[in-house]
């Protein structure tokens, strides 16, 4: 079968290649692939920057929704046929401390799908049956492909960082990640404050069109005078990093008000010089997050299903698997927002 490879350590090294189709064992699924979302770390893993545990030859790919195959002789809860999606975790010890308490989001053994094991820039893709989820019967494949995304996010910014009704929240980094963090901070009650570059300029309108009040250029407006007007001095009361960039992440301790809270999603994939002394004399809290739990993505597809949060105006670019690479240039040049592939011509 087709599929997306990265075949070796280092920057590139990823081609289509034709990969034996799975067969999945006593407890997994098998999965048509009908949606497959590129991820920012898909473009970490491209480059040869600093990601999760990886393992090539491997296919990657770790977004997508599709239609149960075939099924394992021990799974009772999925039928040929079920509309699904799934988590990442394709590997956890259930024995640590997280696993018990249910974060093995942050299991030490943790080893997730598109890193480690097989992917989904496939025509097919085996996983454990306890990581699968319906989709919902009014949610598309292709929109439906940002579910793990989301799930991210709620992960980020509802279940680890209090968001309270008529908060200020600052967001910098207006891709997928950012624009679906900014949807669930206005479900929350917020006043969001978008920031990109003049790159952003079409995901900033975008995010104007989903709820945020303001949208700043930072490299044509001054942050911090504007996040100051509207705060009458005081700073944000919640800095959401989405972007990865260690500059965006100096601009959030600077932009956070005293007491504030920072969340970071993004990923630099490299260390960077940051004055972390400034987390004492503000007394700020700061949470990071990395992939997502059964929770998460419980509340991600309620929030889909119900259109609360709206996934498809996201989409700016569906296309074949064999064109990956141009998938990865627009995400890369910031073309698109998300791009999705599908595993037809």
């Amino acid at each position: 079968m087709k599929s997306v490879v990265k075949y070796a350590h280092g920057p590139g090294n990823v081609a289509v290649m034709d990969m034996p189709e799975p067969v999945p064992g006593p407890e997994e699924v098998k999965i048509e692939v009908k949606a497959a979302g590129i991820c920012g770390t898909d473009i970490h893993i491209y480059r040869g920057e600093r990601t999760l545990a990886l393992n090539p030859p491997v296919i990657i790919g770790h977004e997508f929704t599709g239609i149960v195959a075939e099924v394992g002789s021990s799974v009772t809860d999925w039928k040929t046929g079920d509309r699904v999606t799934s988590e990442t975790s394709a590997h956890i010890c259930g024995k640590c401390v997280y696993c018990r308490t249910g974060n093995y989001n942050i299991c030490p053994e943790r080893r997730v799908i598109g890193y480690w094991f097989n992917g989904a820039f496939a025509e097919y893709c085996v996983v454990p049956s306890r990581i699968v989820h319906r989709l919902p019967d009014n949610l598309d494949f292709v929109p439906g492909a940002l579910a793990q995304p989301l799930a991210a996010c709620v992960n980020a910014v509802t279940e680890k960082t209090s968001i309270s009704p008529g908060s200020v929240v600052v967001i910098t980094g207006p891709g997928a990640i950012g624009l679906l963090s900014l949807q669930l901070a206005k479900a929350a009650g917020a006043s969001v404050i978008l920031c990109g570059t003049a790159s952003d300029m079409k995901r900033l309108d975008l995010g104007r069109d989903l709820g945020a009040g303001v949208t700043v250029n930072i490299q044509e407006q001054d942050a911090h005078k504007v996040v100051s007007k509207l705060t009458n001095g005081e700073g944000a009361d919640v800095f959401i990093e989405c972007s990865g960039s260690p500059d965006a992440v100096r601009m959030g301790f600077d932009l956070v008000r005293r007491g504030g809270r920072y969340a970071q999603i993004g990923l630099a994939g490299r260390a960077f010089e940051l004055d972390f002394d400034t987390v004492a004399y503000k007394e700020m809290t700061i949470r990071g997050s990395i992939g997502q739990k059964w929770s998460s993505w419980d509340r991600a597809l309620k929030l889909l299903e119900s259109g609360l949060v709206k996934a498809e105006p996201l989409v700016s670019d569906v296309l074949p698997l064999t064109e990956w690479k141009t998938g990865f240039t627009k995400m890369e040049t910031k073309e698109s927002v998300k791009v999705v592939l599908t595993p037809i011509d």
